[in-house]
């Protein structure tokens, strides 16, 4: 069975007239891809490169390597940075809170140096961490060389590579949006003035974030993210001539994905699809549970011509074991498949013995005696 394609193929040209140098659209929550142009061309980053440093800092966060209230020292290394910058002084320290929200609003180079120190001992060891993590994710056209994408030679990735990782940010570190949202702040106790760099953040309905780049060499580069009524988009824009044609050419993204999909959840995880009879077994039946949430990306406007095919028989035999596949369910529009989901057993069923029968005869006993 065929399945709904939500991708718009390049042989369908530049549809969108973008002028940067590559983009692409993806749904956050599947990682379809909505929309691509020139998306594996490989481009300096800029400051978008921040993106893996700051889930780098997340997933040390989580793993309890360091905590939000850590004091993190700032070396000279770190206070000579240049371009974007809170001018860290090496006789100052903030907290690990206070350098993500300077990375993230304002691009902070100094500080994206102090925590990959803080968090790996060195900025080698921290962009070895980088190229690890992107090989993880399957960023195949990338290659880190610093952890704040200041141009360097060979330092390079890719607009479908920078969807990869925005995703992995948003999808499994939800709280970053707690700094990319900011608009403005402010650090040492008000002297030190913040306004975020990515201008959509007041100018866009739903936006999350994510992040600016840009050099003489690499032009104008943006990771945009936004949520509106459950469908959540990552726009990436490399390579603009100006910084307002990124901004533009990402609304522009944006825009045309919440226009023509939407995200439908057709079933949750431990829905009872079912109670099915147990052949043999000490008890006479369990239900079928779904194993996880069914969701899908599809056109906006075709979410009531979803139908579904349920696969599962009215008996099984035991032993049954939590989390047996049993059957599935087929979600389709059109006659087209759109997602599929496994239909398990809900919890174990041994299989009818001498010792166990016994004991059941003695407590239905006692039962009728009470």
């Amino acid at each position: 069975m065929k399945k709904i394609i939500i991708l718009i193929k390049n042989n369908l040209g530049n549809f969108l007239g973008i002028t940067s140098g590559s983009a692409i659209l993806m749904d956050q929550k599947t990682g379809k891809i909505l929309y691509d142009y020139n998306s594996h061309e490989q481009l300096r980053p800029a400051s978008v490169t921040k993106i893996m440093t700051v889930l780098l800092i997340m997933e040390a966060l989580d793993n309890g390597v360091i905590n939000l209230d850590d004091n993190v020292p700032c070396s000279e290394k770190a206070s000579s940075m240049g371009g974007s910058q809170i001018w860290l002084d090496t006789t100052e320290t903030l907290t690990v809170n206070e350098m993500l929200k300077a990375i993230c609003v304002v691009s902070a180079n100094d500080c994206a140096m102090a925590m990959a120190e803080y968090v790996a001992g060195s900025e080698e060891l921290f962009v070895e961490q980088m190229n690890k993590k992107a090989k993880e994710l399957g960023m195949n056209d990338t290659c880190f060389k610093n952890c704040h994408g200041i141009d360097e030679d060979g330092h390079v990735t890719s607009s479908y590579d920078i969807a990869l990782m925005s995703r992995e940010l948003m999808t499994k570190h939800p709280k970053i949006t707690e700094y990319t949202t900011i608009w403005m702040d402010s650090l040492r106790d008000g002297e030190s003035e913040l306004v975020n760099t990515n201008k959509l953040i007041r100018n866009y309905d739903g936006a999350t974030g994510l992040k600016t780049g840009s050099t003489s060499t690499a032009l104008f580069n943006l990771s945009a993210t936004a949520t509106r009524d459950n469908l959540s988009l990552i726009a990436v824009i490399m390579r603009g001539e100006t910084s307002a044609i990124r901004f533009e050419e990402a609304t522009k993204l944006l825009d045309y994905g919440f226009s023509n999909f939407e995200y439908v959840e057709s079933s949750k995880k431990d829905d009872v699809i079912k109670t099915i009879n147990v052949d043999k077994g000490i008890y006479t039946n369990v239900d079928a549970i779904l194993e996880s949430d069914s969701g899908s990306l599809i056109p906006k406007g075709k979410s009531k011509t979803i139908t579904s095919n349920i696969v599962l028989d009215d008996t099984v035999s035991a032993p049954v074991y939590k989390g047996q596949k049993l059957g599935e369910v087929t979600y389709l529009i059109d006659n087209e498949e759109i997602s599929k989901v496994n239909i398990v057993a809900k919890e174990d069923v041994n299989k009818l013995n001498l010792v166990n029968m016994s004991t059941r005869v003695i407590e239905n006993w006692f039962n009728l005696l009470r």
